[in-house]
């Protein structure tokens, strides 16, 4: 059967995979559309599991905010490179799957990406974006919050997301407050939310930088008090200057406006992960060898 420009053109808009991989399938099934779009889709799994094991550093945050500011989605989606990170599909991509995440209140990236969307799952829709850019495409994380309260947001360059959640009526001021965090990056909302865990792992570095000093005992307990107390302070929301005015600190203005935080989210885009560094020649050549 001869391959028409017109049947090439039906299976790219249907599948979205590329020119010469649809004319590829089409030769392969004898002209038949549908075995065409089956043999499409086993090639894109393929290559999605070929990607699937490439580190993924780069992407982007995407923040949805119901029009009462009681429910709010954040997720982070993560690429191979900035400039995927920075294209209209991948945006998209982003976009949506955040308002679906929204609408039906998912939590994790798990559920997110068995659900359904469209005529597709999350998971499908995925890989067909990861044959499209050749990227390994991962949806790393998702937080809800769901809360009779408010929540304010923040969103910096697309790599920083806040999300937080407040009583009271001041919303400059809970946006302020997103800024703060996402720009000093506490823990914690409060002092006594430091685990014990974090606390004894500091007590253990201040001792030794302590008993280096040579100092009597009695002065290494105070000056580990002193640098335990500074630590908390420093990693709590509450207890840090706050960041348009440095001479007060956060719990002392929330209070004046008669405000309570109740929880913060922050995210960064891929921090955690250990980036690969690999010789350039060698990636585009693996990545020739994918496609």
């Amino acid at each position: 059967m001869a391959i028409t420009a017109e049947l090439v053109k039906e299976l790219r808009q249907r599948t979205n995979a590329g020119l010469m991989d649809c004319k590829a399938a089409l030769q392969e099934t004898n002209g038949d559309i549908e075995a065409a779009i089956v043999a499409l889709r086993k090639k894109g799994q393929l290559k999605a599991e070929k990607k699937a094991g490439r580190i993924t550093t780069e992407g982007l945050i995407f923040i949805k905010v119901s029009a009462d500011k009681h429910k709010a989605i954040m997720l982070e989606i993560l690429c191979e490179t900035d400039f995927v990170a920075r294209e209209k599909n991948f945006i998209n991509f982003g976009e949506q799957l955040a308002q679906h995440a929204l609408d039906n209140e998912i939590s994790n990236a798990e559920d997110l990406s068995a659900s359904q969307l469209g005529d597709h799952t999350v998971a499908e829709v995925r890989q067909a974006l990861v044959t499209k850019k050749g990227e390994n495409i991962q949806l790393r994380r998702i937080h809800l919050i769901k809360t009779e309260g408010e929540i304010a947001s923040y969103m910096h360059g697309g790599r920083i997301g806040v999300l937080l959640e407040y009583h009271g009526d001041d919303e400059n001021l809970a946006k302020d407050l997103t800024m703060h965090v996402a720009a000093n990056a506490p823990l914690v909302v409060n002092a006594e939310d430091v685990s014990e865990t974090v606390i004894a792992k500091e007590q253990e570095i201040f001792k030794a930088q302590a008993e280096a000093s040579g100092k009597p005992a009695a002065i290494i307990e105070k000056m580990i008090s002193g640098r335990i107390q500074k630590f908390i302070n420093e990693v709590s929301l509450m207890g840090q200057p706050f960041v348009k005015d440095p001479n007060t600190s956060v719990a002392k203005l929330v209070q004046q406006k008669n405000m309570t935080v109740k929880s913060f989210t922050r995210y960064a885009v891929g921090e955690g992960i250990e980036k690969k560094v690999e010789n350039f020649a060698a990636e585009v050549m693996s990545q020739v060898k994918d496609n």
